[in-house]
Order: C-alpha cells, then structure tokens, then sequence
C-alpha cells in the first residue's frame, strides 16, 4: 500500500494512493485508521513529504561497489548521523542552496520509516518495526564538515533531507535498487544488496543507543555515483517499487555569512 502526505484546497491530509485517485484517510496511519469516503484525482493535490519524522538518522560510507569488496565483519561501530527535522521537504520542492556554497552533494537512499515504538530489539524482531519505505536525498555541504569528522552542520541546512514520493509498505528492501539521474543522466544504480550494514543490524544497533519512534527515517547509505550538483540542477531519486522523488537545487537568497 501506498501512504502519502497531500495538501488540497490549501489543507493537509493523510492519504493512500490507489492507481490515479488519492483517498483521504483519518486516525493514526502507524495505528488505527479508516478510510473518510474523500477521494480526489492525484493530479489535483500536491504531494509533501510522507511522514513528519521526529529525527532522521543517516549512516556514512555503507554502499561497496561490488559483492567482492563487502568486508566478511560489519563495523563495531557504524557512522551514524542525525538531521534536524526541519531539513525534510517533499517532492519538486526547491533544496535552496545557501551563500556562499557554491554546489552540493546529493545521495539517494533508500529510507526507513519505523512504524511502532522500538527499544533494545534484536535483528530478527526489526522488520516487525518497520512501516514501510520511501525516498531520501541526504544533501549534504561538505564544505562544512568540520575537520575532525563532524558532519552535523554540513548536513542540517533547511531543505537538505527531500522525502517521498510516497511511503511503500509492500516491498522487499533486499532487493530493490537505488537509482538516480541528474539533468536526465543516470549517475547511481546499485542493489541495496552491496550496503556493509544491513537493515537489521542497522536498525537493531540503533535501537539499543536512542529510542524509535513511529515516523522516524533511517536513511540506509548511499551508493557510488553521488556527486556534486549546482543551481537549476534536476536531481531524481529513483526507487522502482516507490516512485520518482524529484527536486531542483536553486541558489538561495539567504546568506550564511555574518
């Protein structure tokens, strides 16, 4: 099932898709819903960002280029970073690059949406965690990195963390491949199956240092082929099970420099 976010006639609603109509829906998605008897042409309502995390939560480095190179041990301590909540957009929303960086870095993912409360679970329990899957684009500023490793502010700027289109609940995650074109030029196409970290230990390890809650996104990692893109550049994540989640760079008006 296809669950979105939408906003119609200046309104926002909770949704599933079902071919090229939405139905809106009432309660709580992770719990109990129902259906409200509301359906309206997708082409009629805008989609945002399909959950309202709490946090986004990030790993580093987690995609080889081929089988041969997984390592035969996972990290005993995986890179993981946060992104404020304030950095998720939704679908053909702008990422504003802000003065005086000249260009980004985009990633897509595959992400996690967490669908029950969960605390010290063990790997075998993680996918009964799990609500679904959608999009992410980890933007990211390098140039803000600071020397030592810290990576916080370079990927917290307002807008950097694109979502959607939709949240998939009926997919293998093993088996999918995380894709994206840039101006139209495919630059990413690998299987999650080259991820260092799986999902279960990922999303186990996690549990056992913070608390997840219903909505919050773990992007799994990026593959190779991310690079840097520039104002007016066309960036297209690509899941095909999931859709196209698609956002222009712009030069943003707004200066970071005192």
């Amino acid at each position: 099932m296809k669950f979105v976010r939408v906003s119609y006639a200046g309104q926002n609603y909770e949704a599933t898709i079902h071919g090229d109509d939405v139905s809106f829906i009432e309660g709580d998605k992770y719990g109990s819903w129902r259906y409200t008897g509301e359906v309206r042409p997708l082409d009629q309502v805008r989609l945002l960002a399909p959950v309202e995390p709490k946090k986004v939560i990030g790993i580093g480095a987690n995609y080889v280029a081929g089988v041969e190179e997984r390592p035969e041990k996972i990290p005993d301590l995986p890179v993981f970073f946060l992104k404020p909540s304030s950095s998720v957009i939704g679908p053909e929303q702008d990422i504003e690059i802000p003065e005086p960086i000249e260009e980004v870095k985009f990633e897509s993912e595959l992400a996690v949406v967490i669908g029950k409360e969960a605390k010290n679970i063990a790997e075998t329990d993680v996918y009964d965690y799990i609500f679904g899957y959608t999009i992410g684009n980890d933007v990211t500023a390098p140039q803000f990195f600071h020397e030592d490793g810290h990576w916080t502010v370079g990927k917290a700027f307002d807008t950097f963390t694109p979502l959607g289109p939709v949240v998939e609940t009926d997919i293998r995650p093993e088996e999918v491949f995380v894709k994206a074109d840039i101006n139209g030029v495919e630059t990413q196409n690998s299987p999650t199956s080259l991820m260092i970290v799986p999902l279960a230990p990922m999303i186990a390890y996690l549990s056992k240092v913070m608390t997840l809650h219903p909505g919050d996104v773990i992007l799994t990692g990026s593959p190779l082929g991310a690079h840097f893109v520039k104002d007016q550049d066309i960036i297209e994540c690509r899941i095909d099970d999931i859709g196209v989640l698609r956002n222009k760079a712009v030069r943003s008006s707004v200066s970071i420099e005192s």
